[in-house]
């Protein structure tokens, strides 16, 4: 264990006021309540309203995770917005967020690794607090998933939701774990994509026409990526942590589909009440899931003093990452 570790401070979470259940949805599209809630486990989900950006809900979640820590924003040195739905390409999602905190001390810079950009963005930031570089560093995940989804499109459509989690990351003043592994697989970057937008294929009308700026998804294969790499990541981060699978009070992992996690649980013999799942009411939220279930585990009281939590996010790239962290080292 390092001489110096990392802890979180504080953590926030912010989602709109609409809920759209599955119900809704089956009102214009060829689907059920059941039918969705059997094949990923989600009832209903969070949506904006279109006068609000992905930066409106970070802000909100920035300051629950401040005000939890009894941090004051003037104080931050780093501001880190994990999210693929920035309010512009540029700036950053995270420059807007720095100017409407206050926190003009504070660097910025957004981290896209889609539904593993928090864990990436967790692992950066912690270690600019290990090097002794930064003291306080907030970490945001938020992304507004109603914006980039086809709303014809049944496969993708019944998905997604809106949300934003964030956490405040400083040195521990005990001994406390932290480790990260961070991965990619570049090879499967078409399973999962956004294909028009970018410098490889421009907005123009066709791209707007033949709906190309909506996720497009191939599910079969990205589902079993999805449990392979949750098991996989998870043994491999808490073996090189010199620890068992026994050893985490909570498991924390990007709310994608409940049976990758019931399945994941099963093939690692870890009871599912380890995992924290609330996709049932959030849907996937991508960046945000992460956050936004440890928030809600925090405020049920599912987390103490000393546990051993393990962020593991999976998502587009193909990318995926786990933090091992000590709950309340400060």
């Amino acid at each position: 264990m390092n001489e110096r570790s990392v802890t979180v401070l504080g953590v926030g979470a912010a989602v709109p006021d609409r809920v759209v259940t599955n119900d809704d949805l089956a009102a214009f599209l060829d689907t059920s309540d059941d039918w969705i809630a059997r094949r990923t486990g989600i009832r209903q989900r969070r949506v904006a309203g279109l006068e609000m950006a992905t930066s409106d809900l970070a802000v909100r979640a920035a300051w629950e995770a401040l005000q939890g820590a009894g941090a004051g924003a003037g104080n931050l040195d780093l501001i880190l917005v994990a999210t693929s739905t920035p309010d512009h390409w540029m700036p950053s999602t995270a420059a807007l967020v720095q100017h409407a905190l206050g926190a003009t001390r504070a660097g910025a810079l957004d981290v896209n690794a889609a539904c593993a950009g928090f864990t990436y963005a967790v692992a950066t930031g912690a270690q600019f607090v290990l090097a002794g570089t930064y003291r306080s560093v907030l970490v945001i995940g938020a992304d507004l998933m109603s914006r980039v989804v086809d709303w014809s499109d049944r496969s993708t459509a019944v998905l997604f939701g809106d949300g934003a989690g964030a956490v405040l990351l400083g040195a521990s003043r005990r001994p406390a774990l932290f480790h990260s592994i961070l991965g990619a697989d570049g090879s499967g970057a078409h399973l999962l994509e956004i294909p028009a937008g970018g410098s490889r294929l421009p907005p123009s009308s066709e791209t707007v026409r033949d709906r190309l700026h909506s996720i497009r998804m191939q599910g079969r294969e990205v589902f079993q990526f999805g449990v392979n790499i949750l098991v996989r990541s998870l043994r491999q981060a808490t073996e090189e942590a010199g620890l068992q699978i026994e050893d985490l009070a909570l498991i924390i992992p990007h709310q994608a589909n409940i049976r990758i996690i019931q399945s994941a649980a099963e093939r690692l013999g870890v009871p599912l009440d380890r995992f924290w799942a609330n996709l049932d009411r959030f849907g996937n939220t991508s960046a945000a899931s992460i956050p936004l279930a440890l928030a809600e585990a925090v405020s049920s009281g599912r987390v103490h003093q000393g546990d051993v939590l393990a962020f593991v996010g999976f998502g587009a790239g193909l990318t995926w990452g786990v933090n091992l962290v000590t709950w309340g080292g400060e």
